[in-house]
């Protein structure tokens, strides 16, 4: 059954005011490990006592670890956590947040991991249905952007010019660049980790300028491109925190 872009597992019954369905199958929150069959009696009442359980068919987010950005899919939410598919492994981190494409962000605290799934639990409590439905917040229903620091040259008029990219979405980026563009020029932009770029000017505050992509990017093939620049600049900073090893005494 589908309400609102979700899939609901059934059986199911409305929530007064809202007309989603909840999952009831134990009521079990995503923040939760897998099960094992084991643990699934010994877990029962607690499980009769979580949060009801909503599972998403998709909805894109990213997210923030120490600052650095990393695309993912919500999978199941309830009000005090969330499970995620992952493109990548989660990076060691400190701070914690998950961000909607509307701008909305809560904080995080990692409760389990595998290879491609992870499951949170939500610093404070959230309401559920505000999370659900993204046509609230500064930025209604727009695609999720990365915040990455890309080194790039577009072509323009014959011209080659160095360019960084301030966020890129599966739709579009924003660029600094020191020649001036026009309205909706079509331009070519080489990255050197993806293929070449064709854009529009879709806005410009030189030397900012907003690009829309002739061909959008899927939602995994972005994350894969952006993750090892985010997890590579992760690593360099993890490093540089360390403490420099004192000299032994000749």
């Amino acid at each position: 059954m589908r309400v609102a872009g979700l899939r609901i597992r059934l059986p199911e019954r409305r929530t007064r005011g809202t007309g989603l369905a909840q999952n009831h199958l134990g009521s079990k929150g995503p923040a939760d490990p897998p099960e094992s069959p084991v643990s699934a009696a010994a877990q029962a009442t607690d499980e009769l006592r979580a949060a009801p359980r909503f599972t998403l068919l998709i909805r894109a987010a990213k997210l923030i670890a120490d600052g650095r950005e990393y695309l993912c899919i919500i999978r199941d939410a309830s009000a005090t956590g969330i499970k995620v598919r992952l493109f990548h492994p989660l990076p060691t981190h400190r701070n914690l947040h998950v961000e909607l494409g509307n701008g909305v962000r809560h904080a995080l605290e990692l409760v389990w991991s595998t290879q491609d799934h992870a499951g949170f639990r939500f610093c404070e409590e959230i309401e559920i249905e505000r999370l659900l439905d993204e046509s609230h917040g500064a930025f209604p229903k727009r695609h999720v952007r990365l915040r990455i620091a890309l080194q790039a040259t577009v072509h323009s008029g014959g011209d080659a010019t160095p360019v960084s990219f301030e966020d890129i979405s599966q739709q579009g980026g924003c660029i600094q660049c020191d020649k001036w563009l026009l309205m909706n020029e079509l331009v070519r932009v080489d990255t050197g980790i993806m293929p070449p770029i064709y854009a529009k000017v879709r806005w410009r505050s030189h030397p900012r300028y907003g690009l829309l992509f002739e061909r959008t990017f899927k939602l995994d093939e972005l994350a894969r491109i952006s993750a090892p620049l985010q997890l590579s600049e992760a690593i360099s900073d993890a490093a540089a925190e360390q403490p420099a090893k004192p000299r032994q005494a000749l």
